[in-house]
């Protein structure tokens, strides 16, 4: 289960720097200030305020930043273990597979106080952009990781 994890750290930190820099430019382009998808996912723990926090702060954008690292890094998690059962099969198939799982727990399963906060400060069109992100940032850190096995 180390390689697991270990590979997690990894995919699920490019992840987590794709979405947030994805979801920064998309809310500049809809108007929003950039760091406010980050806020908005400290709304577990400081309400229903915190997306509409403008400024980088302690406890909404690092407290929001750690709370998306460790979702991001749960989902990949989930994203190598398939990868380690499966490893003949395609990695864009298995990042969009688990993208698609993430967002339909984030948005269809968990209670609304779980969820990424996004739909707070964005709208659903960047939403989905952001796990488009989160399927390419999981693929392509496994086609890294395999093109670096080549070399090998």
């Amino acid at each position: 289960m180390l390689p697991v994890l270990a590979k997690a750290l990894v995919s699920g930190s490019a992840v987590s720097l794709a979405t947030t820099a994805a979801l920064a430019l998309l809310a500049r382009a809809e108007g929003r200030h950039p760091v406010q998808p980050v806020n908005s996912a400290s709304h577990w723990y400081l309400g229903e305020r915190a997306g509409r926090s403008r400024a980088f702060d302690l406890s909404h954008t690092l407290g929001g930043f750690a709370t998306h690292h460790a979702a991001s890094v749960f989902w990949a998690v989930i994203f190598e273990a398939v990868r380690r059962y499966r490893p003949n099969s395609a990695p864009l198939g298995n990042a969009i597979a688990v993208s698609a799982l993430a967002a339909l727990v984030d948005y269809g399963v968990v209670p609304k106080r779980l969820t990424p906060g996004w739909e707070k400060v964005v709208t659903p069109r960047s939403i989905a952009i952001a796990y488009v992100v989160m399927a390419v940032a999981l693929s392509a850190t496994c086609l890294r990781r395999r093109g670096q096995d080549d070399r090998r």
